[in-house]
């Protein structure tokens, strides 16, 4: 026993048990300090955790060495009684204090920041401007309409990492992908990551030598291989300094984030945007954002930015503006009303999706009665970037029942439905909503609209859709007119040469007159005399305009007629 003793070598004097518990601490919260990372900040919930933990460890530590250095001398209860009551004068009075302190401060923090007692506040975070649907929501573009959600697309990228032969085994798909504009497209962005840890250790020298991006018009998705030399060192998958938090943690100490995203811009160049979370409310109450830091990925270099570049497209999140229009919806008459009365009471429904418009992302979500009940108010269009938001009165179905409409079209080939996108079609209303099939792909699109949710057209293709649901429509009562758009053209001629091909299960027909280079694309699903027609057949064929300048090889056309 006596040898045993001997060798547990605990400080035995006061300065020196103080000195070691002091040590043992600063290491021990250290390490806490660099898997946790809280901000230096009196508003960050973590800070207090990190106060707390390292109080508790120099109290334990204290009391520790204490017992050990009473237990060498021989003493009755009551000097040990004795010897404890000075032991927590001396040593642990000032810890407990400060402990009792920062329990007093978060504890007064978190009452004083609560909706209850800054109802008004809250209701303030988002400045919500009613909008005029018809005007402020055009009629979008094929081009910039994804076809794909978060998951579908993720898929795509995950199984384009496959096709790599020097890269599968050393790399992996990181699922963490951002949806952006990038070159006037709808794309999802995606940093790839370290298979493991040994993979890691063998590659960090180089870095992550490539990106995925999805178009989310096409499907299309390609790795993006960065110039030799210029891998991503800075990446979620780096266990230690070069890991974004811990990179930007080490930069701005006093800093609150919200979880950075990846993003690349207009060169293609990788960057983590990291958003400044800020607390407007109280201490803890009123999340919001404030500027970002833009973390170079490939260099380490960062940089805050008040007013962030343009090309920046993420900086407020679906979930945050989502909470803080909740409390915009249910605040409106004070707390108390929000809890019983609940009189004019809205609030968001559940999930979201992106809208590219005028080169910025949109996030979309509907709004309804505090009731949540199968019908929606209207819904609200958020630019991630700047925050401007506007609600859009458009009483119709929520889109979990606007998705069962859809879903029940195609149960027959057991499609399941992603979550809707708002569109304007003809001045409607309207969710637009990809089908796809167990593989995660996308087979057949969904037309619903929002006021009357049982008008639902299906089609192979995203303009045979709008065909179909702008016909029903028009049979329906709801558009005047044949449901062709107002803006197109006519050509007459000649058929010189016919093409087919079957696209996403439909038989496309691709008819060039004499004399012209442009070939009019048409569908069998929208006009049947285009599979008797023949070479030398004289025809008259109503078709899309082209953009100014633009020069298309290939033009969508609505009607055909033979001569």
């Amino acid at each position: 026993m006596n040898e045993k003793r001997k060798k547990l070598r605990l400080p035995q004097g006061r300065v020196g048990r103080t000195v070691f518990s002091l040590v043992v601490t600063a290491l021990v919260g250290f390490v806490y300090f660099y898997v946790s990372l809280p901000a230096i900040n009196l508003k960050d919930g973590s800070f207090y955790v990190f106060l707390i933990f390292i109080c508790a460890v120099y109290i334990g530590c204290a009391a520790l060495t204490t017992a050990h250095a009473r237990s060498q001398q021989v003493r009755t209860p009551q000097q040990k009684m004795r010897d404890g009551v000075g032991f927590v004068r001396r040593n642990c009075l000032p810890v407990g204090i400060l402990l009792l302190a920062v329990l007093a401060v978060a504890l007064v923090g978190k009452i004083i920041s609560m909706p209850i007692f800054r109802a008004g506040a809250y209701r303030e975070l988002l400045d919500v401007q009613d909008g005029d649907f018809a005007q402020d929501v055009a009629q979008i573009s094929f081009s910039e309409i994804p076809t794909l959600d978060r998951t579908s697309a993720n898929y795509l990228g995950d199984r384009q990492m496959g096709t790599l032969s020097d890269m599968v085994s050393q790399f992996e798909y990181s699922n963490d992908s951002t949806q952006i504009n990038y070159q006037g497209r709808p794309v999802r962005v995606a940093p790839i990551g370290y298979a493991d840890l040994f993979k890691w250790f063998t590659n960090r020298g180089e870095g992550l030598p490539a990106y995925v991006v999805v178009d989310m018009v096409s499907q299309q998705a390609q790795v993006v291989r960065l110039p030799a030399g210029e891998g991503m060192k800075y990446s979620f998958s780096e266990p230690l300094n070069r890991n974004v938090m811990r990179q930007l943690r080490f930069q701005y100490p006093t800093m609150m984030f919200s979880t950075p995203e990846f993003e690349i811009d207009e060169d293609g160049h990788p960057w983590w945007i990291a958003p400044r979370l800020v607390k407007t409310i109280g201490l803890f109450g009123g999340r919001d954002i404030r500027g970002a830091v833009l973390l170079d990925a490939v260099t380490g270099e960062s940089q805050y930015y008040e007013q962030v570049p343009a090309w920046v497209d993420t900086l407020y999140t679906p979930q945050l503006i989502m909470e803080q229009y909740d409390y915009h919806g249910t605040l409106v008459h004070g707390f108390i009303n929000s809890v019983l009365g609940q009189r004019d009471v809205t609030m968001t429904t559940d999930g979201y999706n992106y809208i590219a418009m005028n080169d910025d992302v949109y996030v979309y979500t509907g709004v309804t009665s505090a009731n949540a009940d199968q019908s929606n108010l209207g819904f609200l269009l958020c630019n991630m970037r700047t925050k401007e938001t506007h609600y859009y009165v458009a009483p119709g179905a929520t889109e979990a029942a606007a998705r069962l409409s859809a879903e029940g079209v195609v149960q027959d080939l057991g499609y399941r439905s992603t979550f809707p996108l708002l569109l304007n079609i003809s001045g409607e209303p309207t969710y637009f909503i990809p089908l796809m099939d167990a593989t995660n792909l996308v087979k057949s699109y969904a037309m619903v609209n929002v006021a009357q949710y049982q008008l639902v057209a299906t089609g192979s293709t995203v303009s045979g859709c709008e065909r179909s649901y702008v016909n029903l429509l028009s049979e329906r009562g709801v558009l005047q007119g044949t449901g062709v758009p107002d803006v197109q053209d006519e050509s007459t001629g000649t058929v010189e040469e016919i093409r087919t091909a079957v696209l996403n299960g439909a038989s496309w027909y691709y008819i060039r007159l004499e004399g012209e280079d442009v070939f009019y694309a048409i569908s069998a699903e929208q006009d049947q005399n285009v599979i008797v027609l023949d070479e030398g057949d004289k025809v008259t064929i109503q078709h899309a305009v082209p953009e100014e300048g633009e020069d298309p090889a290939i033009l969508e056309a609505y009607s055909l007629t033979r001569k």
